[in-house]
Parts: C-alpha cells; structure tokens; sequence
C-alpha cells in the first residue's frame, strides 16, 4: 500500500523538498516514537525534468541542532523521476542511484514473524521449565548483534493441556512457507543485528530471510552480517521498525559475497553453538560458558539444560533440589559442594587462582564462593536470567541465618513442607539449643527463623496476599495453596515468596496490566489485570459449585 501511495505522489503531484528530521525532533515530545519528515509538494502534475531539494537532519539527537540544520544546510537537488526507480518507489535523499543492479529478493525469501495474542500467557523462557515440554515450540526472537545464534531464549506454549495457542484471539501465525529452512534472522530495530535462522517459529518483532538456493547462504550471510547491509537497509528505510519486505530490497552482488564469505568461512559456516546459557543451544558445562559460576550453581541443583551433554558433572548434583548455605542436617555447606564442582568441571585447569578469577569477573574480587552465594548470586541470577529467576535463593534476612536455594522446578508443596519443617527445623532446633547454651546471636538467629518459618507456613497454606493468582485461568481452578503448575511460569508462581519478602534479593517483575484484552466470557472481565488476590474461602467455593453442576 505504501509503495502504491508513493508511486501516485511522484506521478501526480509536484515535490518541491523533502527534509528528514528522524527522531527526536520536537521538544515536547520524548521517546522514538516514529521517524518524520518535512515535505513540500504542489497540486500539480511534475514536468518531466523536475528536480526537488533535499537534505537530512536525522543524525542529530537535539532538536535546536536539528532546526539550526534546517536553516543552514546546503540543499541536494534530487530528480523527481528517478526515485521511483528506487525498491518499491522508495524515497531516497541522496544522488546515488538505488535501483541500479540486482537486489536480494531475486536470491531470497523473506517471512513476517507470527503474534500470539497475549505473549505473558503463551511465551515461557526456556529455563521455566526443566525441560521443553511436548507441545511447547522453539521460539525464535530478536538477535543481540553479539553471536551469530543469539535470540533462542524462549519457547511457546503451542499446544500444551489448558494452553493452546491456536485457539487464542489475536493470534496470527505467518511465515510458514519459510519455517523448517535455513536463512538469516533480524532485529528489525535500529542497527538490525541479525543471526542465522534455523526454521523455528518467530516472533513478529524480527524479519527472516531463506535463500532460493541453499548454496547461496554463506554469501547472504557474509553481506547480512556486515555493516553494508545495515547501511543499505537503512539508506530506503528510516522507520524506527523496519518491514519485513525491506530486508530484501537492498542491492546484492552475489559474486562479491561469495568470495568473501569464501575468505570467512574457508571450512562452511559455522554449526549451531553458543558458550550462553540463556540460549538453549548451550550444552551446560561451566567451564564453556560466558558464565561458569551460574551455569554451575544451576548444575548443582540439579537444571539439566535442552542441549546438555553427559560430562560427569550429575553426579554432584543435589536430588531433591535443595542446598542449603549453612551445613545443614549433616550436608556440607553449599560452597563447599560449589567447589568440588567446579573442581571436577576445570580438571587440571582448577586452582586458587582459578577460583579468584572467576568471583573476580562477577565483581566478588578478593571474596570467597560462600561471600558469592550469599550476597551476589541471585540478585545476578535474576539479571541474567530475563528476571524469571529458577534457582530461588531463599534466607531468613541475617546473613548469618538460614539460607537456602531451591530449584523452581521441584518446589513442589511436599518439597516446601520439607524445607520448612525439617531443613529449616533442624537449624531452629540447633538454634535454640546454642541460646539455652548462651551463646552469642543464638536467640537473633532463632527468632529470624522462626518468622522465616512463619511465612513459609503462609505460602503453603495460600491465604491473599500469599496466593498465586492466574489470570487465564477460571476461579474454580485456581490453585489452593502452594500447588504451582510450571506452565503458569515464574512470573505468576514466584509472587508469594515476593509478597512474603523471603527472596535474598527482589526481581523485577511487575504484575499489572498485560497488553490486549481477555477472551469473551474471561470470568476476570476484559483487562489482562494480573495485581489480584483471591482467598482460600472464594477459591473453595468456587470449587464446591464446580462440583455440584451436571
């Protein structure tokens, strides 16, 4: 339609000058919101020979500097005829000829991302789960520029009991024609960093394009992945959001790619890998990761990555989930068993200094792993991990008190009950004999984890504020108590221990208004309201009159 648009505008109206301002651009209005320009035209057919003057203040971030350009620039004067020799009559602010060669479309395809209607309730990061789970898909979203596989963060309830995304209003399921191939993928925002596609669903925030011929891609990779690209994407299109369609209609010289990608990839482009342990392409051993003290702490209690290899660290692995800082009922201290992980993930590699270098690069230089554990690991583990955190770090608020980290996945309620009546109350027990001994900080340390007790009771037992509430679900099937479903995710599943304060640290998750509206019916109404808590009293009833209908 746009291309129509400017097709009649060039053909029927007369340009006189044409000003980009970009973004930015005005005082009273903050924020990227959309990419503008000044245009002058008349209502008159153009002579054949018309020419408009032209000039581009987009670089600059200040609006006074835009308006001094404005006013001092010196003018290009373009023709009139020849942009719409540009792709899709594109208008182009410079004097270089656009439409001169072949563009990409003649070697490749391109594909819109699909839209799921309501992205908190179907999109999971995958390490919500402790496996992707049958019916879940892949999900392909933006690349970070910084890895040729990054993006591969997240999976879609496709067809899971109680969530199938088909079903969903609002859906939109495009760009299958080019799932299951291989091409390249796209941010399409600002500086469009890309990645190599592998065929899975994608989000409707990235652009991908498929070679006609699978021979092709190393060169439409070379030039995807180099600035050119970027330069002569942005060189027709200055939107803030970039159409799918666009990424393909850029000049390509396949002959030129070809040697380069040649001279890049002499042994053929590389195999799906990454060293990050928020894709779902990394295999799991710390010692080959960007982040070996999370990838290990993760292993030690027990998370088993999609891609992870049999490298012999299972065997340290905690089997029920739970690690307690403090020894605890006769275990040995978290750090201690840390340590004999990392020992055996290192191998010959292991050393003092090793382990200095490691607490260094997360800003614990000089400290020790039990320091680490304690102060730093979750609040860096939320971070790093999208803020759907799965190792829980759970402590009583004294540093030299009880703290425990959890695995998510089976914080089941029997698990729960274990931890606050016989972890938890094996510490109490030698707290309170160490005060009636006299010694110093006993009694602080008791009654921190008695409260700690306290509010783990509550979590159990699921009275409001301590509920977990989930918006697409109806009130009879809301959960009684801590009874979690892991397809509900970390966002919703986590509050009660937020709203109880017993987390070593607080993520950022907020709970109000999810985009969109609820499906018809919605016993919640039409806002994706999720700042709601239900009590025990209004669930059970719920339950009692689900029962009694036919």
């Amino acid at each position: 339609t746009y291309k129509r648009l400017r097709t009649r505008m060039l053909q029927h109206l007369m340009w006189d000058m044409v000003a980009r301002l970009g973004s930015a651009r005005f005082e009273t209005i903050s924020g990227e919101v959309v990419s503008v320009a000044l245009l002058v035209l008349e209502t008159s057919r153009p002579p054949a020979d018309q020419r408009f003057a032209a000039l581009d203040v987009s670089e600059p971030r200040v609006p006074a500097e835009k308006a001094k350009l404005l006013r001092e620039s010196d003018l290009l004067t373009l023709s009139q005829a020849e942009q719409l020799q540009n792709p899709d009559a594109r208008i182009i602010l410079d004097d270089t000829p656009a439409g001169k060669g072949k563009l990409l479309d003649e070697y490749s395809d391109f594909g819109k991302g699909s839209v799921t209607g309501d992205a908190p309730h179907y999109l999971r990061k995958f390490w919500e789960y402790p496996s992707i789970p049958e019916g879940c898909k892949r999900w392909q979203g933006s690349p970070d520029g910084l890895s040729p596989w990054s993006g591969r963060h997240e999976v879609v309830l496709w067809h899971v009991p109680g969530h199938d995304l088909t079903t969903e209003l609002g859906v939109m399921l495009r760009g299958q024609r080019i799932l299951g191939k291989r091409g390249v993928v796209f941010s399409k925002m600002r500086d469009l960093p890309c990645a190599m596609y592998t065929g899975e669903l994608f989000d409707d925030n990235v652009g991908v394009l498929v070679p006609n011929e699978g021979t092709h891609l190393p060169a439409i990779w070379a030039f995807c992945s180099s600035l050119e690209f970027a330069a002569s994407v942005r060189r027709i299109d200055q939107a803030l959001k970039v159409t799918a369609a666009t990424f393909v209609k850029v000049p390509f010289d396949l002959e030129h790619w070809q040697k380069v990608a040649e001279q890049l990839y002499p042994n053929g482009l590389p195999e799906p890998h990454s060293e990050d342990p928020t894709q779902w392409l990394f295999k799991g051993h710390p010692a080959r990761s960007t982040e070996p003290l999370q990838v290990a702490v993760a292993r030690l209690l027990g998370y088993h990555w999609p891609e992870q290899q049999d490298d012999g660290l299972d065997e340290f692995a905690d089997k029920d989930g739970l690690v307690c800082l403090p020894s605890v009922s006769g275990e040995p201290t978290a750090a201690e068993r840390l340590r004999a992980l990392l020992a055996a993930a290192y191998g010959a590699d292991w050393s003092p200094a090793k382990q200095n270098e490691l607490l260094a690069a997360v800003d614990f230089a000089g400290k020790s792993p039990a320091d680490w554990l304690r102060d730093g690991f979750f609040k860096q583990h939320c971070k790093l991990f999208h803020q759907r955190p799965f190792i829980w770090h759970l402590w009583d608020g004294r540093k030299d008190g009880f703290s425990v980290l959890v695995n998510y996945h089976k914080l089941d309620n029997a698990l729960l009950t274990r931890l606050t009546y016989t972890q938890l109350g094996d510490w109490i027990a030698r707290q309170r004999h160490a005060d009636q001994q006299g010694q110093s900080g006993a009694n602080a340390r008791l009654v921190a984890a008695l409260r700690l007790q306290e509010k783990l009771q509550l979590i159990l037992e699921g009275e409001a504020p301590y509920d977990i509430f989930v918006r697409w679900k109806p009130l009879e099937q809301q959960p009684l108590g801590w009874q979690p479903d892991l397809n509900d995710g970390v966002r919703l599943n986590i509050r009660p221990f937020v709203e109880a304060g017993v987390l070593r640290a607080k993520p950022n998750i907020k709970w109000g208004k999810d985009r969109g509206k609820n499906p018809p019916g919605s016993p919640w109404g039409q806002e994706r309201h999720n700042d709601c808590h239900l009590s025990l009293a209004q669930k059970r009833a719920a339950r009692a009159q689900g029962n009694q209908e036919p």
